[in-house]
């Protein structure tokens, strides 16, 4: 695990997290570790109950855990209302980002027009197009092409090979990741009498909030004519599809193989977990807080908020085969059990 060269006392994370501390404070944590795995200078923390089981046996320096948890941990402890969060906060204390000297590499391609703040760093191989803007700040990998009219916040980062197509405005703080790219035509097609299909000049772009994260091969279409929209905060996962003119609202999360039609609205702080799909006629619209369960397709507007699923849960091939028949029989079994209905009357 890629780790810097910091280290804390637990004294000092405690005072970082306004936790409350059971134990010695001068211990140093170096490092972070699976609660199974960790060693003794490295914080755990145990953020559900399934992984309990590990925690009397634990050979961390200390754990960060629940005052229900406390009893059971055979080491210091970092007592916070919520683990998971309080860990995501202390993994930030020892992340090391990559190397990249502040600057313009030589063999990148910048033109005459864009604008380029002077702690902004260019890697090697770059491509940045006429009329855009980077902020300070901004940190640029190798390989990556920016096209014209973009505009990329402060503090944000654009991962190898990245593509931002032109018309893409970026805010601060966020971070894409290898492989995506962001304004790319919508899918957008007319046929003509013959069936020949013609393409929709896709003429918007795509406006993305601050702290955004966008994973790995997503891809984000532009719009066809207003802007595919991704509010503040959204954090969007590996091998997403967004198309045209979609809008996500802040703080919503789009796990891994998430495809969305074009025009498909998603509320504030909706969960789509993995391979979950929106589509339909007309365009999908989930109001705020709705969840979708993995693999959940949506064909029709969500008004309520809650929890939703709309997969068949898996069995052995053989039994789903079977099944698969029925259900393509169920209008026939339905009409005969209204018949029957009706003659036992």
């Amino acid at each position: 695990m890629k780790q810097s060269a910091s280290e804390f006392s637990l004294g000092e994370l405690a005072k970082l997290l306004n936790a409350r501390l059971a134990g010695d404070p001068s211990v140093v944590i170096r490092s972070l570790g699976a609660i199974d795995r960790a060693l003794s200078d490295q914080i755990t923390h145990l953020s559900s109950p399934s992984y309990r089981h590990h925690l009397p046996a634990t050979r961390s320096a200390a754990v960060l855990l629940r005052e229900t948890d406390l009893d059971a941990c055979p080491t210091n402890a970092l007592i916070v209302a919520d683990p998971y969060l309080a860990f995501a906060k202390v993994s930030q204390l020892f992340y090391q980002p990559d190397g990249l000297p502040v600057g313009i590499h030589p063999s990148a391609t910048v033109h005459t027009s864009a604008r380029i703040a002077p702690d902004a760093a260019i890697g090697p191989h770059v491509m940045i197009g006429a009329d855009t803007t980077i902020a300070s700040g901004v940190r640029i990998h190798a390989g990556v092409a920016v096209g014209e009219r973009c505009v990329i916040g402060a503090g944000t980062e654009l991962r190898a090979r990245a593509v931002l197509y032109s018309d893409v405005h970026l805010g601060a703080r966020c971070i894409v990741h290898s492989g995506a790219v962001i304004g790319g035509d919508g899918f957008g097609f007319a046929p003509d009498q013959k069936g020949h299909l013609h393409a929709i000049a896709q003429l918007g772009g795509v406006s993305i909030g601050d702290d955004v994260s966008i994973g790995c091969n997503t891809a984000i279409d532009r719009g066809a004519i207003d802007d595919t929209v991704i509010e503040d905060g959204v954090k969007i996962d590996n091998l997403v599809q967004i198309g045209h003119n979609c809008r996500i609202g802040a703080h919503s999360v789009l796990c891994g193989m998430v495809g969305l039609a074009g025009s498909t609205v998603i509320g504030k702080h909706c969960v789509l977990a993995g391979g979950a799909g929106c589509g339909g006629d007309k365009p999908v619209v989930l109001c705020d807080q709705v969840t979708l369960t993995a693999a959940t397709i949506v064909t029709s507007s969500i008004d309520k908020p809650g929890v939703y699923s709309g997969s068949i849960l898996h069995n052995t091939h053989s039994r789903w085969k079977r099944t698969a028949l029925l259900l393509a029989k169920l209008d026939e079994l339905l009409s005969r059990v209204r018949a029957l209905e009706k003659s036992l009357r």
